[in-house]
């Protein structure tokens, strides 16, 4: 089975709110214009996610939800702590508790982890910069067994907002 895993950067976030934490910051006017855009463009190539696996900072809780409003179905969100500042290993243990059933999934998080995971799981660097996603593709069984290698993993593409908006 075809096993489809969108890793993506939360949106844009704003440093501009007075006595908020890294944990707290909330997305900016770029960040939310961004995220929709993407979902859209994920619907438009056929990756529309079954599944949202999602650190549990507000700016990705906000990614994921300015998301959700632009998919159909409506995939069912997941919040994560471990996911908070995770790389690969914690990215790992939340794709292979999946159901089997699922073939799309999309992951919010953030960096240096989600650029390291990328590396880990195709064998290609990419920068991810907010709103960015990596597509990546696998042909398994399970989600754990698509977990278990090094470098297994096709790199389809990097979806970048900048380049979507600048093309309408």
């Amino acid at each position: 089975m075809l096993r489809r895993l969108i890793i993506m950067r939360h949106a844009k976030s704003s440093w501009k709110e007075p006595g908020a934490t890294d944990h707290e910051r909330p997305l900016n006017k770029r960040g939310q214009r961004e995220a929709p855009v993407v979902a859209a463009h994920l619907q438009e190539i056929g990756w529309t996610p079954e599944v949202v696996l999602c650190s549990d900072a507000t700016r990705t809780r906000e990614t994921a939800e300015l998301m959700l409003e632009t998919l159909q179905p409506r995939p069912a969100p997941s919040y994560y702590a471990s996911l908070y500042l995770g790389g690969i290993h914690e990215l790992r243990e939340a794709v292979a508790a999946l159901p089997d059933d699922v073939k799309i999934a999309l992951a919010l998080g953030h960096n240096p982890g989600w650029e390291g995971a990328v590396h880990w799981l195709s064998g290609q660097s990419v920068e991810l910069a907010t709103s960015n996603a990596a597509l990546l593709e696998f042909h398994g069984d399970t989600w754990r067994a698509a977990l278990q290698g090094e470098h297994a993993w096709h790199l389809v593409d990097v979806v970048r907002p900048k380049a979507l908006l600048s093309a309408d």
